[in-house]
């Protein structure tokens, strides 16, 4: 079993196939990490002895400066054999709910709209996870495994939901939406990311999503709403599609005490043309915000996710309206 020596912190541990960086999360060790798919190069470590194999192909998050220093990304390395690398360690990565691989049961899906589905799983060895965590789905006849939110809490960690954008041509959705069916196994490897809900935080919740955003946030509020330590919280809730169709959430979050009185859901679109008969907002999820809260921005504990453009513009404009980094949540994968 490779040994894995991390040079500038006197550490060792062993990594039987897995890589670098989630082996290192399962004993508890706080490598740096953020999508767990090779996009954002958060888990850069430095090669010193030994070698390693990427899991994907020239990976996003690695670029050629990174390859002449000898840096590889530790959620996509594998070690061939015994390695010494050098990465710093961080207690703020470190798991509160260690990540493990285990089977999992398909056991029910709902329709959300006409391209969002919640699938239910069952996993065959339990596992906790915080609100607003995500996991890892391996599914059948798809390549490399793929990112997604769980949208439920859980206080026994049997039970696992995830609620899926469809992407139109994309192998794993496709295979998600159109091949499994009810009772097939699948294996999923979780909890990771650091855009969890943080029950001490003295501030209202305010949750932005777009499109497939909406599974993480729906566990955060669902989390919010239930956590005895926020109950004197408001919860501010925006959900963006491009048309009425593409719009829910509201069917979820009112059957959450304090709906309609500290819970409160505000739907818009960006493309109101010929949706006549709509009463929500229309424009973006950042502007939304700004216009709802403004100069509150920064008295909220924020969460966001949704697609990278969305994603993007909210943190520009959080940023703008000076709210403390500390207080902005959301993890990069896509």
């Amino acid at each position: 079993m490779p040994k894995i020596t991390i040079s500038n912190a006197n550490l060792e541990y062993i990594c039987e196939d897995d890589t670098l960086a989630r082996a290192a999360l399962r004993e508890g060790l706080g490598f740096p990490y953020e999508c767990n798919v090779g996009s954002c190069g958060n888990c850069r470590f430095e090669l010193q002895s030994g070698e390693v194999v990427h899991l994907r192909a020239n990976p996003p998050g690695l670029n050629e400066r990174d390859i002449a220093r000898n840096r590889y990304l530790g959620c996509q390395a594998q070690p061939k054999g015994d390695c010494t690398i050098k990465v710093n360690l961080r207690d703020h990565y470190k798991s509160q709910h260690l990540p493990r691989k285990t089977e999992a049961e398909l056991a029910g899906i709902d329709d959300l709209t006409h391209d969002i589905k919640e699938f239910r799983f069952n996993l065959k060895k339990s596992n906790l996870f915080l609100p607003g965590q995500y996991a890892l789905l391996s599914l059948p006849g798809v390549e490399g495994a793929r990112a997604y939110s769980m949208s439920n809490v859980t206080n026994l960690g049997d039970e696992w939901h995830f609620q899926i954008k469809r992407v139109p041509g994309g192998e794993a959705t496709t295979s998600l939406f159109d091949k499994i069916k009810l009772g097939d196994t699948i294996t999923i490897d979780g909890p990771y990311g650091m855009a969890y809900l943080r029950e001490d935080a003295p501030r209202d919740i305010l949750c932005l999503a777009g499109g497939s955003g909406l599974s993480p946030m729906i566990s955060i509020a669902r989390g919010a709403a239930a956590s005895p330590a926020l109950q004197g919280r408001n919860i501010e809730f925006i959900y963006g599609g491009r048309s009425p169709k593409d719009i829910c959430g509201e069917g979820i979050l009112s059957t959450l005490e304090g709906y309609g009185s500290r819970i409160h859901y505000h739907p818009a679109i960006s493309m109101p043309e010929g949706a006549e008969g709509w009463t929500g907002h229309t424009g973006f999820v950042h502007d939304i915000a700004e216009m709802l809260f403004g100069a509150n921005l920064p008295n909220f504990e924020v969460y966001f996710a949704g697609p990278p453009a969305m994603s993007q513009a909210v943190m520009k404009m959080l940023i703008t309206a000076k709210v403390p980094v500390g207080q902005l949540h959301f993890d990069q994968f896509y």
